[in-house]
Parts: C-alpha cells; sequence; structure tokens
C-alpha cells in the first residue's frame, strides 16, 4: 500500500519552493548521514529510546552514526521535517543501508531474528 503524500501538482506555484525549502537542510544532513553510513540512527536528547537503539547495536557490535536533533523543549520544528519526510511519526528513526527500519523496538526485533545481520552483509 503506497504512502499517501500530497502531490506536488496540488501545491500551488506561489507555495512550491517554500514547501521544498522548509528545514531542508536537516534532511539532507540525514541523507548525507545514510548516504556514508551503514546504518544510521536519528534521535533527541531525553528520549530513552534512541539510547535503546543504540546500546542495542552496541551490544550486537555493528557500529552506526548517530545524530541529535535538539529534545522535548526544543528543535521540534526540525524534527518535524524528518517525521514529514519519512512518514515514520516517532524516534529514533533507524536507518540500514538506506533504508528505514523503524524505531528502536522494531531494530531490536531485526537483530533478535539475525535480520540485521543479513541486511548488513
Amino acid at each position: 500500500m503506497p504512502r499517501s503524500v500530497l502531490e506536488e501538482a496540488k501545491l500551488h506555484p506561489a507555495i512550491r519552493q517554500h514547501v521544498a525549502e522548509h528545514e531542508a537542510d536537516i534532511v539532507r544532513e540525514v541523507q548525507t548521514a545514510i548516504a556514508a553510513h551503514a546504518v544510521v540512527v536519528v534521535g533527541m536528547a531525553a528520549n530513552p529510546f534512541p539510547k535503546k537503539a543504540r546500546k542495542a547495536l552496541d551490544a550486537a557490535g555493528v557500529p552506526y552514526r548517530y545524530l541529535q536533533y535538539g529534545s522535548y523543549f526544543h528543535g521540534w520544528r526540525k524534527r518535524n521535517a524528518l517525521k514529514m519526510w519519512t512518514g515514520w511519526p516517532t524516534f529514533p528513526m533507524v536507518f540500514v543501508k538506506g533504508t528505514l527500519v523503524g524505531g528502536a523496538t522494531d531494530l531490536e526485533a531485526l537483530i533478535a531474528s539475525g535480520e540485521l545481520k543479513a541486511l548488513l552483509a
């Protein structure tokens, strides 16, 4: 089932550039990290789930790049741009070889099943 995303043709021409450039720097930064690292974890301060994902990767001996953006009290606009880009509603966002695999619980399931090793092979 394809994810519902508003078609560009449904954006008035006067706002298309604004939509395209909104917080584009954070999206580019994450895209650059994804291109350079097999595993990327995107998180935020004070949220226990990014830490849970990093601990699971550390325990599995899997190297990763961690990007942290703000906390519950600041940085939500930048994080919202990532949520809009990926469609994933929470943090962390875990990418494996460029594919969003979900959050901490999803990552733990991939590790437990052995699928993470297969994806990295």
